[in-house]
């Protein structure tokens, strides 16, 4: 008996993709997106203008200046559901409001990064339960963070929480309020910015590069190319001289556009995290920096047990050991160096008391002196 011959169509296996996208298409998308900047730098503004809708209402700094001393870094949770030609996503956006403002912003970055640990920390408890048809997922699949427009270079603050953000999340650098900047101006900035970033080994978010689509491949090299993405964001519109009517800034010189590639990166950047690089960036969350948290964690605890707190953590005790040595090495130091100066004053102060009691011995030997000069001109003024 023979086998059957396939139909000119196939068996079907090709139709799979189909198929693929009617689940996706039924169950839509979840995608959790962070800021992080100083505030001022148009976190807000830009998130609106991605999404061409008011997420999140633009913030008054000027009345929090006045109290943000004893103020921490907050995190702040917006979520929005968006559709498109049928589509829906379930965006989730987490602000960071506070991060950089301070005279003194020493671990400032811990509640953003405690956060996106806590998220990967949620879900792996999740997982571990019986029931898991009904998860809460808020890790982080993108984080933007906003970089200000100096002209210098990265600020040491700024390369602390990338150092820290890059091995946790995916992390995307943005040149904030690119406007500010002239042209030539934000080319050799952002040049600077990719030398320190290579300089200081810092990881940040590259584009898969796919070998089998030139086109595609193309564009994820152009992409990795223009990072960090110069930014422009406004949700207003304006009219350009030739009678268009744009988003974007307008200024007495003309019109910054919010889209024109040749003012900022916008485009690129919006195809990036939504046209062409949105699953991947979720799928890199799922299969890397989660992967990576859940090993971590595994390797340190038993399963079903809490997470491990940081002071019964062997590293962390390994890590404040070594703190405490540095501290005590510092403290004999500064003692060696008290002792010292303390000896110094001491060799100083018998030094003066000698030169006092000389000073006081000639001063007694001159009214010596004196007093027998007066006692003989009494003398002989008596004879006379």
């Amino acid at each position: 008996m023979s086998a059957p011959t396939p139909s000119a169509d196939g068996i079907g296996i090709a139709n799979l993709p189909n198929q693929r996208h009617k689940i996706v298409a039924k169950r839509g998308a979840h995608f959790t997106m962070m800021v992080v900047g100083e505030s001022g730098l148009g976190k807000t503004t830009l998130i609106n203008t991605l999404f061409s809708t008011e997420l999140s209402p633009n913030k008054n700094y000027s009345k929090r200046h006045y109290k943000q001393l004893d103020k921490l870094t907050e995190v702040e949770i917006i979520k929005a559901e968006l559709e498109e030609k049928q589509f829906k996503v379930k965006l989730t956006v987490i602000d960071t409001p506070g991060f950089g403002d301070y005279v003194n912003n020493r671990d400032s970055w811990s509640p953003i990064v405690d956060f996106i640990d806590d998220q990967h920390e949620a879900y792996m408890r999740q997982e571990q339960q019986p029931q898991r048809e009904e998860k809460t997922d808020l890790r982080v699949h993108a984080c933007l963070y906003f970089i200000r427009p100096t002209g210098h270079t990265l600020k040491p603050l700024d390369i602390e929480i990338m150092k820290r953000l890059g091995t946790r999340v995916n992390l995307i650098p943005v040149v904030a309020k690119a406007d500010t900047l002239t042209q030539n101006d934000v080319i050799v900035f952002k040049q600077r910015v990719r030398e320190v970033i290579a300089a200081q080994g810092i990881r940040i978010y590259q584009p898969p590069v796919e070998s089998d689509d030139d086109s595609a491949a193309e564009h994820a090299r152009m992409l990795t190319g223009a990072i960090p993405f110069s930014i422009i964001g406004s949700t207003e519109d304006v009219q350009t001289a030739d009678g268009r009517v744009v988003k974007g800034r307008e200024y007495l010189w003309g019109v910054a556009e919010v889209e024109d590639e040749t003012h900022c990166d916008f485009r690129k950047l919006r195809s990036l995290l939504i046209r062409t690089h949105m699953l991947d960036l979720i799928s890199t969350t799922e299969e890397l920096h989660y992967e990576n948290y859940r090993q971590q964690q595994m390797e340190t605890r038993k399963f079903g047990e809490p997470k491990v707190k940081k002071v019964d953590n062997p590293k962390f005790k390994e890590e404040e050991e070594q703190l405490r040595r540095r501290f005590t090495e510092q403290v004999k130091a500064e003692e060696a160096r008290f002792r010292q100066w303390e000896q110094h004053l001491i060799a100083e102060r018998d030094r003066l008391n000698k030169d006092l009691e000389m000073a006081h011995s000639a001063i007694k030997q001159l009214e010596a002196e004196l007093d027998n000069l007066q006692a003989g001109y009494n003398r002989g003024s008596a004879r006379r």
